[in-house]
């Protein structure tokens, strides 16, 4: 069974705040990436992910780690869906981080991004490896010592290289062999 982690599938975004420019998964290559995605109505999302997601977005340098929150409304559209609405709630809870609203489905579903990432509900949380692999996909909310762990591990690894090809030689997005292996 291969287990290695898979990359993850571009956003969909209709609106993005806290952010001069649109941002795109791949132009955050090279740093991990924590993807929130929440709503403002979920009290999980108020009491623990948007605290956690501001913290982690304090505390890490950005070249190394870039927190990302996805608003992903599948529920109560006609309060949530407007930016105006999300503004507010930015400002009030004074989130910095980028911000995405994710692109509705346009029959009041689950929005796009939720779907292409599986994500369960809200909150949830998908971490990215500098190769923008999904390396943690986590509903509900999590420890931030196991959280802060996995992130210390992945910022701790080797950086991509600026072309994408890995470092060592024979090394590709599936491991490393032993030099024997690749000249046998």
């Amino acid at each position: 069974m291969d287990t290695t982690p898979l990359p993850a599938p571009a956003l969909q975004v209709a609106h993005w705040l806290n952010t001069p420019t649109p941002l795109t998964l791949a132009s955050l290559r090279g740093r991990v990436v924590v993807l929130h995605a929440f709503q403002m109505l979920c009290p999980g999302c108020v009491a623990h992910g948007l605290p956690q997601a501001q913290r982690l977005h304090q505390l890490f340098p950005p070249e190394q780690l870039a927190v990302v929150g996805l608003h992903t409304v599948f529920e109560h559209h006609a309060v949530m869906g407007g930016v105006a609405a999300l503004r507010a709630f930015v400002h009030e809870y004074r989130l910095s981080f980028p911000i995405g609203i994710d692109q509705p489905d346009g029959l009041d579903g689950v929005p796009l991004s939720m779907q292409a990432l599986r994500l369960r509900g809200t909150p949830s949380l998908v971490v990215l490896d500098r190769y923008g692999r999904v390396r943690l996909h986590h509903f509900g909310a999590i420890d931030d010592l196991r959280l802060g762990a996995l992130l210390g591990q992945l910022v701790g690894e080797a950086l991509p290289p600026a072309d994408g090809v890995p470092v060592a030689s024979g090394c590709d997005d599936r491991g490393c062999p032993l030099p024997s292996a690749t000249t046998a």
